[in-house]
């Protein structure tokens, strides 16, 4: 089953996540939903996605700070 919104996703994922981070989450669930078609593994992809993101952000501000 895909999440056609935010309100769909489990309680700990609204509860661990923000809003945009929720919309990332989503929409990372929904692709590897239709890409893999098992719900188990659509979960695994979007919590990955979400590390991915939150560590290619972490290492932006890293190289911003240090210009500073």
């Amino acid at each position: 089953m895909s999440y056609q919104t935010n309100q769909d996703l489990p309680v700990n994922v609204r509860a661990r996540l923000s809003e945009v981070a929720q919309d990332f989450y989503r929409a990372a669930f929904n692709s590897a939903l239709h890409w893999y078609g098992d719900e188990s593994k659509a979960h695994q992809v979007a919590w990955y996605a979400i590390r991915s993101q939150a560590a290619s952000l972490n290492s932006s501000i890293s190289s911003s700070l240090q210009m500073l």
